[in-house]
């Protein structure tokens, strides 16, 4: 597809022999459709033979997408559809290898790979650059999903199994293990999964949405391998498959491919896998779903409770739309009468866990409410929600936030970005419930005709109220849902599946004990088997580019105060400027998170903090404050903190922009006490939401918190730290006892680090888009600068924070039934000639080593091994693991075997493929240049990244021996640990470590 067209100012990329009708190697083009917002044209054909379909997005992206799309409909919560999800990738017909996934990992430069079980559909995605690694990936991908080996073994490795172990008093008891069994134990150990499953359960009750497609903990071991085989018969057929291909890659060479790797060898079967639409109610109900919850101290308020609706069909587009702009009125920012509502109403401290609209099942749903009730205030959420939905409709709404929500909507869909995914990923993410539903997946992006009819509809009388009326007020299909702590259903759990074990072990006979065990040994056999990967496709360090992407800033006239970068940036203008955090008073530096949090949602003097809100939807993108730290790039390794003013917005609301970022730095305030509580309780029901979702992460925050003081400052800023001053100071707020001189004291303390922020040597403002919005910008921004105090001191240094450099061996106890094992200590940083062999030594040891070890024989969901080449640290960590003594030793283990050369030349090769992966990684304009910028900032010359990337392509073996030797010799004193788990996991920890002669870790709680 060479050929293109101009229209409209922008190209298109039009061959003129694709046409729709047209046959193209045994496929009809049924729909040709031109996205002149993304600038791309969206394809849809349907093979002949077999009716599978394929929607394919060109465009000038050198960023391609592939993914394959299955319709899966589970009829239980065995997770049959999440289990073979795993053990397709488990070797296949053409590539007979125990792990062709994560080998591919390893032999590519991707710049995403995955797969993904929603409640309908399982999916297959990649991305990459380089056109070799594209057919190579997607051979792979295409032979396992359509011809895998699904052998026992890795069934039972990747779903469930059981294994004979010895209790404390030395008799023989079973166990059940297994990757998918073990996540989906983290996964419901998690407040916010057992709410969106549960609310699933409730409204669907009759349709696959009711059932749990990630399995249920106590359901999976009901799974049996002949089931999973006839699961994947029944739906990997390409009748029942969607492909999709994205960007600059010819559309006739992925069809030619995909024919030949599998359409051709097969015929269509006939088949209907589609999903029922959900019998409609006439009448409400209320549903209660009980959660396991461990803290006596707080369980009387930790219910949550919402109302939720069955609202569209997924395919009306139109109706989609209004939805859409019916939440971000009542829910979208604090402006919204829904939100104001429900977070003014003190009965709760944010906003239920799955609120929103949900449009990715067969029948869309809407749900809002509250988390952190009181037992005695649950029913009052019902009465509030309705009561605030009637007098909506009888006050009527408030047009400008209609038009705020309209722009919103606009603006997202203008904005294109690579993060967190690539873009040809997330256009996939938002139309792969429209693509296997059998909807027209180009509505996703093409909203002008829908917009056109909502704007010429809302002149009509109480428009969105009529809506409002028709799926919320009206609607009979809803329930009052409500989640309910329950402090003793983890042990009645554990018992029920202790007593289940039991039972089966009763009927076993000696036969059925040996066969477990040749099956344990079988297993551990394949595991440690030394596997010939030559088979899989891969590439060459020939084919990484060996130049480096390098953004500079451009001179334009008229532009003093900012840097400037003029990109083409779809319309949008992007600001950014970093202040200093040097003269904060370090007694307030750990409250800098939460200032972030309050100085764009408190209001300003001018004000409320509303019609702010409103504002800001209504004319930008989104103003924030961020904090950032860590260490400077220079040979000193100083320590950097600044807080950076961020916003963004369509080039015709530039002005408007800096208007309200100027109100913010001129007239900030804090003292709407209410909104400060508010404000207060919903940051910290997001962090705790955070904890057990991200638990590796703040694992390694903790391990690492002694290192270096940009390591400490994280911890305070980011980790359970920061968690445990939010909670504390939540505390104070809740009660009446001294709350107001506690608000008191807190205003003061943010009006003091605002005070030290905003000064002229401490103001580096950076702006990118178009000349003409970066010259308006700027004479924005300089009435911002000219009105700011001068003061002569540098802010950008850390100032001096005392920290405990003593290094933890740690247990923080929560609400989980998985743990998260983290181990740091000092390497060297980036400037340092050893750093890319640091980097590459990761990536060896998390494929060869931590994969096999955690994943395959610990069970647990992943095991990391992560080098942060600007501070210096290396860190294990494990994710959803379930265990600690045994994950702690093969940390110690993977320091040995990554000393012991257990790795050969190709090993390497493929290690240094990794990092460039993620070195190369593109991004689209305006992203790309504010990074650029910040490295600016951090002294992270463009010099120091060649030079790395030169030394990374250079390695060898002997090299990498000789930086293992250097720093993975070193003591287990010198290594800082902490485990995030539940108490009885940390006890039983302990227990094992007393028992061994070890030292213990000192616990505390979360």
């Amino acid at each position: 597809m060479e050929s293109i067209k101009k229209s409209k100012g922008k190209t298109s990329y039009l061959n003129p022999s694709i046409k729709e009708g047209k046959e193209l190697h045994g496929y009809i083009i049924e729909k040709i459709s031109h996205l002149e917002s993304i600038d791309s044209l969206m394809i849809q054909l349907v093979h002949k033979a077999t009716k599978a379909r394929h929607v394919h997005i060109a465009n000038k992206d050198k960023e391609n997408t592939f993914g394959v799309i299955f319709r899966t409909v589970p009829k239980d919560s065995s997770g049959v559809a999440h289990i073979l999800e795993h053990t397709v990738l488990c070797g296949s017909k053409n590539f007979n290898v125990r792990d062709p996934f994560f080998s591919m990992i390893k032999r590519s430069l991707s710049t995403f790979m995955n797969a993904f079980t929603s409640s309908d559909w399982t999916m297959y995605p990649f991305s990459t650059q380089n056109k070799k690694d594209f057919f190579n990936l997607m051979d792979v991908y295409l032979d396992a999903a359509f011809f895998p080996s699904l052998n026992q073994l890795s069934f039972k490795q990747e779903g469930h199994r059981l294994e004979i172990k010895q209790n404390n008093t030395k008799k023989f008891e079973l166990e059940y293990k297994g990757i998918v069994y073990n996540e989906m134990k983290g996964a419901m150990s998690s407040t916010a999964q057992v709410m969106g499953r549960s609310l699933l359960k409730a409204l669907y009750p009759d349709t696959t949405y009711s059932k749990n497609s990630g399995g249920e903990p106590l359901e999976i071991p009901d799974l049996t391998w002949e089931n999973l085989k006839a699961f994947h018969a029944k739906y990997y057929h390409p009748s029942n498959s969607f492909f999709y291909t994205y960007g600059s890659f010819d559309l006739e060479d992925n069809l030619a491919f995909i024919s030949e790797k599998v359409l051709d060898h097969f015929e269509e079967l006939p088949m209907d896998t589609r999903v029922a639409a959900q019998p409609r109610w006439k009448s409400p109900e209320t549903k209660t779903q009980k959660y396991a919850f461990s803290d006596p101290e707080t369980d009387t308020t930790k219910y949550q409770a919402c109302i939720a609706w069955l609202t569209c069909d997924i395919n009306d587009s139109y109706e989609i739309l209004v939805l859409a702009i019916l939440e971000q009125v009542l829910l979208g920012n604090a402006a919204s009468p829904m939100r104001k509502a429900l977070i003014d109403s003190n009965l709760g401290s944010a906003l239920s866990d799955a609120t929103g609209f949900d449009a990715d099942n067969k029948d869309t749903m809407f749900s809002c409410g509250l988390k952190d009730i009181a037992k005695s205030s649950v029913n009052q959420v019902e009465q509030l929600i309705i009561s605030t939905l009637e007098e909506i409709v009888n006050q009527k709404i408030d047009k400008q936030l209609v038009e705020s929500a309209i722009h919103q909507i606009e603006f997202h869909r203008k904005e294109i970005t690579n993060t967190p995914y690539p873009f040809g990923i997330k256009l996939l993410m938002s139309s792969a419930a429209v693509i296997i539903h059998e909807g027209d997946p180009a509505c996703v992006v093409n909203l002008d005709n829908d917009l056109e009819k909502l704007r010429k509809n809302l002149k009509t009388r109480d428009y969105l109220e009529n809506k409002i009326r028709t799926y919320f007020l009206e609607n009979p299909h809803r329930v009052f849902f409500i989640l309910e702590p329950d402090k003793t259903l983890e042990a009645e759990q554990i018992k029920q599946t202790k007593n289940k074990l039991t039972k089966i072990l009763k009927n076993l006979d000696e036969a059925d004990l040996k066969q477990i065990e040749q099956d344990t040994r079988a297993l551990e056999a394949l595991q440690e088997e030394t596997e010939n990967l030559s088979v899989l496709p891969t590439l060459e360090l020939s084919d990484v580019p060996p130049e480096i992407e390098i953004i500079k800033p451009d001179t334009i006239d008229g532009i003093n105060v900012s840097t400037a970068y003029d990109k083409a940036t779809s319309g949008i203008l992007y600001f950014t400027c970093p202040v200093g955090a040097g003269h904060i008073a370090p007694g307030l530096f750990p409250l800098i998170p939460f200032f972030c949090k309050a100085f764009t949602s408190s209001g300003t003097k001018k004000r409320t903090y509303d019609k702010m809100a409103e504002l800001m939807d209504l004319y930008t993108g989104g103003i924030a404050i961020t904090p950032f730290s860590g260490a400077m790039f220079n040979k000193n390794a100083d320590s950097h903190s600044f807080l950076a003013v961020q916003g963004k917005s369509l080039d015709r609301n530039v002005g408007k922009l800096f208007d309200l970022i100027k109100e913010f730095i001129e007239a900030y305030s804090f003292t709407d006490f209410e909104r400060l509580k508010s404000i207060l309780l919903q940051y910290q029901a997001g962090l705790e939401a955070s904890i057990v979702s991200g638990g590796h992460r703040f694992a390694i925050s903790l391990a690492s918190r002694s290192l270096s003081k940009a390591s400490h400052i994280n911890e305070l800023w980011h980790g359970i730290f920061q968690y445990q001053l939010i909670k504390g100071m939540a505390e104070k707020v809740k009660g009446d006892d001294n709350k107001n001189q506690f608000l008191n004291t807190l205003c003061a303390d943010l009006g003091n680090i605002a005070d030290s922020l905003f000064k002229k040597n401490n103001f580096k403002p950076a702006v990118i888009g178009g000349k003409k919005s970066i010259l308006l910008a700027e004479k924005k921004i300089i009435s911002i600068y000219d009105t700011l105090k001068k003061d002569g001191r540098n802010a950008f240094p850390t100032p001096d924070i005392e920290f405990d450099n003593k290094l933890p061996f740690d247990g923080w106890h929560t609400n989980t039934a998985v743990s998260f094992v983290g181990q740091s200590f000092r390497t060297a940083r980036i400037t340092h000639e050893d750093s890319p062999g640091l980097s590459v030594i990761g990536k060896l040891l998390r494929s060869l080593y931590l994969h096999r070890e955690i994943r395959e024989k610990g069970g647990a969901y992943g095991g990391f091994a992560i080098y942060n080449a600007e501070e210096g640290i290396f860190s294990f960590a494990s994710y959803r693991d379930p265990h600690i003594v045994r994950t702690l030793d093969v940390y110690k283990d993977a320091c040995k075997f990554i000393i012991e050369d257990n790795y050969s030349t190709t090993d390497i090769k493929e290690a240094i493929l990794q990092v460039c992966s993620d070195i190369d990684k593109p991004e689209t304009p305006g992203p790309a240049s504010m990074k650029a910028f910040y490295r600016d900032i951090t002294q992270l010359s463009d010099e120091i990244r060649q030079q790395y990337k030169d030394s990374l392509l250079r390695l060898d073996k002997k090299r990498i021996k000789q930086i293992a030797q250097k720093y993975f010799t070193i003591d287990e004193a010198e290594k800082g640990t902490a485990v995030i788990s539940g108490k009885t996991k940390l006890e039983q920890a302990n227990e094992k470590l007393e028992s061994m002669g070890r030292q213990l870790l000192t616990l505390f709680k979360i």
